[in-house]
């Protein structure tokens, strides 16, 4: 029988009960893994956790923390071909693709590294200038912000099982909150590695960093007050975590990352060919293929004007005509696989409910696949869209289908556009492509309430901007409304999802004894 991933909880390797969940390989269908969480106790575990892991890093200083996720750095590099292997095998990426995951993973941790050092052998973080509460000065309020007694809890997604974890893991740690993991089960075998690698290193203490592979099942029951949970993934199961008792009841705090409608916007200004047009073209199809389009981040909706409408779409059908989609294995391959065979399904479903009220302007579902069987493996070719009346289209700006599927709308005046993009009820990113300053910033402007992120591209950054979809950790990522109204990174404010906020009153020469200065 092949192998059993073990779960790392309570200090301690657990083989889960039964014959677990098979995790395959997304282009051959070969059973890679099994995993299972059945039998585990997670009470105790998480006990542990808070009182054994938590315990150990809250005596540290944030920058004995910060030399704790520079040793992590250390490791991850050091492993970093297993896990190239492994994400080729489970996820069905090529290497560049892989690249998103594992080497953003890794860079994201050592510039939490980079920051924690910087805050230096402080326990406690004030927050903001003490306030005089009395005449004479002497009684005043200083707020200060300390680790929350609590675990980090983190359900996530199947399409980043390196990243997923460590940019919420990374502020956790350096806050000094014990971090459980509950990779998604179709790609666990990246997470449940890592996590592996660094405990067999022995850089933190036991029941600071675990993992469950398998069913979430009986984790939020063990959240107690002053847990948090960070979650990642549908909306539906979004809604489920917000009703739970532990959030409703006993205050455990909730981040939510859910479905995402984002959008690109190319501005009435560009022209065919121009270097605006020719930025937002190359973005779109790289948004499109990255991945497979299996990023939270990916543009969902593109919004071009009208009199460019045919331009653009084909333009980015002659982009899209020279992606390899198949085996990645192969070094002709671009595009590699949706993650599963499940997943494929239902991107083919999605699809078939956008056609309701579009039509495909570029399908490329009928090219042949490279080194993949087409009835076995889990590539999906990209399929661009456009709106039969763009008007009384609905769908498109409710509906995520998670995969290389985009819809291009025409506008007749900017507003239109704004409109329609406000439609998606809260994004986490959104791209606009122009050349006139005042009308990018306006544009910007205009769209920031309903998005975590708005990435303004002008021919001078079209060639050094980081991209529409990738996530920086000096940046905010998260989103409002639909996107689910949480944050996770941008900066050092990552860690106070997992301080506790704190009003000491006190005469001032004691809190001058609580944050001494310099």
């Amino acid at each position: 029988m092949i192998e059993l991933l073990e779960n790392y909880l309570g200090g301690q390797w657990h083989a889960g009960a039964g014959a677990g969940t098979v995790l395959t390989d997304p282009i051959t269908a070969e059973a890679l893994v099994r995993v299972s969480s059945d039998g585990l106790e997670i009470a105790s575990g998480f006990d542990f956790a808070r009182q054994h892991g938590g315990g150990a890093l809250r005596e540290m200083t944030f920058g004995a923390r910060a030399e704790l996720l520079a040793k992590i750095v250390g490791v991850l590099q050091a492993n970093r071909d297993a896990y190239y292997e492994i994400a080729l095998a489970n996820s069905g990426t090529t290497k560049a693709d892989s690249a998103v995951d594992i080497d953003g993973a890794i860079y994201t941790v050592g510039q939490y590294a980079k920051w924690g050092a910087a805050l230096g052998d402080a326990h406690v973080l004030a927050d903001g200038d003490a306030v005089p509460l009395g005449k004479d000065g002497v009684f005043r309020s200083q707020h200060v912000r300390t680790p929350t007694r609590g675990l980090a809890l983190f359900i996530n997604a199947f399409n980043f099982p390196s990243w997923g974890l460590w940019e919420k893991a990374a502020p956790a740690l350096l806050a000094g909150v014990p971090v459980v993991v509950k990779p998604a089960t179709s790609t666990a075998w990246l997470t449940q590695r890592m996590v592996q690698d660094v405990v067999a290193a022995g850089i933190l203490p036991p029941g600071a960093l675990n993992v469950v592979c398998g069913s979430a099942r009986g984790l939020m029951d063990a959240l107690e007050p002053f847990d948090v949970v960070s979650f990642t993934g549908s909306a539906e199961t979004a809604a489920v975590i917000r009703g739970h008792e532990a959030v409703t009841m006993r205050s455990v705090r909730a981040n939510i990352e859910a479905d995402s409608l984002n959008s690109a916007l190319l501005m009435p200004d560009a022209t065919p060919g121009d270097a605006s047009f020719e930025a937002f073209v190359k973005v779109l199809v790289q948004e499109m293929t990255v991945k497979s389009g299996q990023k939270c981040t990916a543009i969902r909706r593109a919004f071009v004007p009208q009199s460019l409408h045919g331009a653009v779409a084909e333009a980015v059908a002659a982009r899209l005509e020279r992606v390899a989609v198949g085996n990645p294995r192969n070094e002709a391959v671009r595009m590699g696989s949706l993650v599963s065979r499940a997943q494929y399904d239902a991107v083919q479903a999605g699809i078939a409910a956008l056609t309701r009220e579009c039509r495909p302007l570029v399908d490329r579902r009928g090219a042949a696949l490279v080194d993949a069987d087409p009835d076995i493996s889990a590539c999906l070719a990209p399929v661009l869209l456009g709106p039969l009346d763009p008007s009384n289209a609905e769908l498109m700006h409710r509906m995520e289908v998670f995969g290389p599927v985009c819809t291009l709308l025409p506008y007749g005046r900017l507003g239109e556009a704004v409109t329609m993009i406000r439609r998606g009820e809260g994004s986490l990113v959104a791209s606009v492509f122009g050349a006139d300053p005042r009308s990018l910033a306006d544009a910007a402007l205009s769209i920031a309430d309903v998005h975590g992120r708005v990435h303004v591209v002008s021919p001078e950054v079209a060639g050094t901007h980081t991209g529409h979809g990738n996530v920086m950790p000096q940046s905010q990522h998260g989103g409002p409304g639909r996107a689910g109204g949480g944050q996770e990174l941008g900066g050092l404010r990552a860690l106070d999802f997992y301080l506790r906020r704190t009003a000491i009153q006190a005469a001032a020469p004691v809190i001058t004894t609580l944050l001494p200065t310099g």
